[in-house]
């Protein structure tokens, strides 16, 4: 490791002086450990709302009664697709609906394996 010390003298600044600054060269960080588990081995990601509001309903259509209401960041798990509807469970309230699939998403991963 290298190290360089720079000095300034109180003479050369006047009446301010400045302590002595010290700096090393950095050192590489160790490599991470690597990965040993499936990328298809592990759970499926979450599906989360990325609009302000959605709201869960009694059937897959817009028409239908209005059970609650997921608001944006909000986690769940799906059970079953009807076309772009989403069948959920919200686990905070124990509401069970349907959701419009336009508006939440699903986070992926990349596989390297």
């Amino acid at each position: 490791m290298r190290s360089t010390r720079i000095a300034v003298s109180a003479a050369m600044l006047g009446a301010l002086a400045l302590p002595v600054v010290s700096a090393t060269t950095a050192s590489a960080a160790p490599a991470p450990a690597a990965i040993t588990s499936s990328c298809s081995s592990q759970p499926p990601l979450p599906y989360e709302v990325h609009t302000k509001a959605v709201t869960i309903r009694s059937k897959a259509t817009t028409k239908s009664t209005a059970l609650g209401v997921l608001y944006r960041g909000h986690k769940f798990s799906v059970a079953k697709k009807s076309g772009n509807w989403l069948y959920i469970t919200d686990k905070t309230t124990g509401v069970k609906g349907w959701v419009s699939g336009t508006y939440v998403y699903r986070d992926v991963r990349m596989c390297t394996d």
